[in-house]
């Protein structure tokens, strides 16, 4: 079954249909029902507005009589609000699987923020943090829990929902369960696992960017009962798509800046660029931040918000920005590199215009981008001896015997690694992940390690210290009654928290851990971003070692195919760029956009075809002077407007002064 709604007005959500007010106890009525059924009454209790939007209600619907559901909705659509109101009605609690660890700490801040209990499990945290989370989803009458899909495969999360009450389960991003997908995680084959233990719970998918080939792969990695789709039309009306072909893309970025009022984001492919393209901008007056996954929160955070509030006009960023972030009067988009696939692309642009207003997606283009983007094949899918080699060079690295190595967990830097074995960065990542996909080891991409403390001393010599100064003291004293085991091991702390209550800068309080650390008073490891390799089997030789068809041959196959999709967009000048991509997604349009450069250019060669025909006279009759020949003829040596020739053809015969003989028009004497 597959229900697809035309977004009319393809305007963004309602303001405040990502955000909830504060909610009580939850309604525990069946079915969420139009009209004035529990769902509806939520939403005019709680958001203010008396309908849904789209396909929002049906969404609704389907998952509140317990059906298995996929919505796919265009980025702005509201996703939030399809699991959120039926999570509230039903008795239980939502597990919400997101890979957007970022996202998740949002969406539960601005929940409990709101008086709904929320909480979230994500890495980075100890083990006593989680276990008292869980503990908390089962005794503690919580509405939410998200969870990154990497902690469903953990024997203390799987324990522990057995006793939960689980009302529904929603998985955000599903394409990356697809393998046929653009941004496939292996992690996420884990959820259909989930399905056993509970079995009668339903599950609401949700995604921006599906193919119909993704759409069929989601429904039946996730075990749907019944197929079940519901589509918003993915068209954008306000939205403008714009490629423009440049050899000078920071000059016509200037250009497009100056030229263009308003909050931007622009997108680039490495973290290097995202400071050397910000930098150029403040050099230019234009305020600009950059971001990227190699930040710290923090940096992260105050970055964020400086754009959010319009302190910082642009924000220069990497894939890693965007994803949960609800800034609506964004005008333009502009993309300096190109995304490897309609899908990544479709959701960075998508992120424009999400108030209804008119905005612009633009990409800059030039001739070399198209070797650069075929150049990431062999990156992204480097030869099978290759990766062999890679696999083996590991075992070196980790000093990994033959057959041992199942259940290790490595802190893996791929700098210090490439150094040692002289590889480059980008192709050893690409080996890594597919020999994950090939199930031989986890390789997790960095993960945000929050700082850790233990005291060196025992605590009748820490009473006895004298001289610290009275800052020191005081910070020694509340980090006594913030965390309890300093003095047996590890614990995890916050810089933030200790800052807030100690009255000092997140720096200070580095700065005083960094010297008790030196004075050997305290160890303390301050908080890193490390990948990790888990080896999920023993080490095995290589020669054994198999790459199935299924994770390299099909994968690169499709990965090519998406990037020439990508190439055809951008050098395409005939077709609506907007009908090109709704194309893409399986959705068919009746109309041009009118207002891509694609449209725009259509425009104005016809325009410049409709001369008035009394223009051509003299050209026409300056021809033929000098020789008779054929209207096809006639019209080779007047390239344009076919319709005014015609027509000053027939003007010119019906006056007699050419006439037609044999074929051949001429001037009558």
């Amino acid at each position: 079954m597959e229900k697809q709604i035309h977004n009319e007005n393809s305007t963004p959500p309602q303001k405040g249909a990502e955000d909830l007010t504060i909610i009580p106890d939850p309604i525990s009525s069946p079915p969420l029902s139009s009209g004035e059924g529990p769902g509806v009454r939520l939403l005019k209790q709680y958001w203010g507005y008396d309908n849904f939007r789209g396909i929002q209600e049906d969404i609704i619907n389907s998952i509140g009589e317990d059906k298995d559901t996929l919505g796919l909705m265009p980025t702005g659509g509201g996703k939030s609000i399809t699991f959120q109101v039926p999570a509230l009605a039903k008795e239980g609690l939502c597990l919400v699987v997101t890979p957007l660890i970022a996202l998740m700490k949002d969406q539960v801040q601005n929940l409990k923020k709101r008086g709904i209990k929320a909480l979230a499990i994500y890495s980075g945290m100890s083990r006593q943090e989680i276990l008292t989370t869980l503990e908390n989803c089962i005794f503690g009458n919580y509405k939410f829990l998200y969870i990154s899909p990497e902690r469903l495969d953990t024997e203390i999360f799987r324990t522990k929902l057995q006793k939960m009450k689980i009302s529904m389960i929603t998985v955000d991003e599903s394409h990356c369960i697809s393998q046929w997908g653009y941004d496939f995680r292996p992690a996420y084959l884990k959820i259909a696992e989930i399905r056993d233990i509970l079995p009668d719970v339903p599950v609401l998918a949700l995604t921006a960017t599906a193919t119909p080939e993704v759409v069929k792969d989601i429904q039946a990695r996730l075990r749907f009962r019944k197929e079940n789709v519901f589509r918003m039309s993915f068209e954008r009306r306000n939205l403008a798509y714009i490629v423009r072909n440049t050899d000078n893309k920071t000059g016509e970025l200037l250009h497009i800046l100056r030229r263009m009022p308003g909050s931007a984001i622009i997108y680039v492919r490495n973290r290097r660029r995202t400071k050397e393209i910000a930098e150029l901008l403040h050099n230019e007056h234009i305020t600009a931040d950059f971001y990227h996954a190699g930040l710290d929160d923090a940096t992260k955070d105050i970055r964020q918000q400086r754009w959010q509030t319009g302190e910082s006009r642009v924000i220069v960023a990497t894939n890693a920005f965007g994803m949960g972030i609800d800034k609506p009067d964004v005008r333009i988009v502009i993309h300096l590199d190109l995304p490897d696939s309609i899908e990544a692309y479709f959701q960075e642009a998508g992120r424009a215009g999400r108030d209804g207003e008119k905005a612009y997606a633009v990409i800059l283009y030039s001739r070399s981008d198209k070797t650069t983007l075929h150049k990431r094949i062999p990156d992204t899918f480097p030869e099978k001896d290759y990766i062999r080699q890679v696999y083996e060079h590991l075992q070196y690295y980790y000093q990994m015997a033959m057959g041992d190595g199942q259940g290790c967990i490595r802190e893996f830097n791929i700098e210090d690694f490439c150094r040692k074995f002289k590889y480059f960065p980008v192709p050893v990542d690409s080996a890594l992940k597919i020999l994950t996909q090939a199930g031989y080891l986890e390789y997790t991409d960095e993960q945000d390690n929050a700082s850790r403390l233990k005291f060196s001393i025992q605590r009748d010599e820490l009473y006895r210290l004298r001289g610290m100064g009275e800052e020191t003291d005081r910070l020694i004293q509340i980090i006594l009654r913030s965390y309890t085991g300093l003095f047996t091991d590890h614990a995890f702390i916050s810089e933030e928290l200790l800052a807030a209550r100690a009255g000092l800068t997140r720096k200070q309080i580095y700065e005083q851990l960094v010297r008790l650390a030196k004075l050997r008073i305290v160890s303390y490891i301050p908080r890193k971003k490390t990948p990790y390799i888990i080896y999920t089997r023993e080490r095995i030789e290589t020669r054994h070692l198999q790459i199935p068809p299924g994770v390299y041959e099909e994968r690169k196959k499709r990965y090519e195919k998406r990037i020439e999709a990508m190439l055809d967009y951008v050098t395409n000048d005939t077709v609506c760029r907007s009908r090109m991509l709704l194309r893409y997604f399986g959705e068919s349009n009746g109309h041009d956009c009118g207002q891509c450069d694609t449209c725009i250019s259509l425009r104005n060669r016809q325009s410049a075809d409709k001369r008035p025909a009394k223009e051509l006279f003299g050209e026409i009759l300056q021809i033929l002077s000098e020789q008779e020949m054929t209207p096809a003829a006639l019209a080779e040596k007047m390239p344009g407007g076919k319709e005014a020739l015609t027509e000053a053809l027939h003007l010119l015969l019906e006056e007699g002064k050419i006439i037609a003989a044999n074929g051949m028009l001429q001037i009558k004497k």
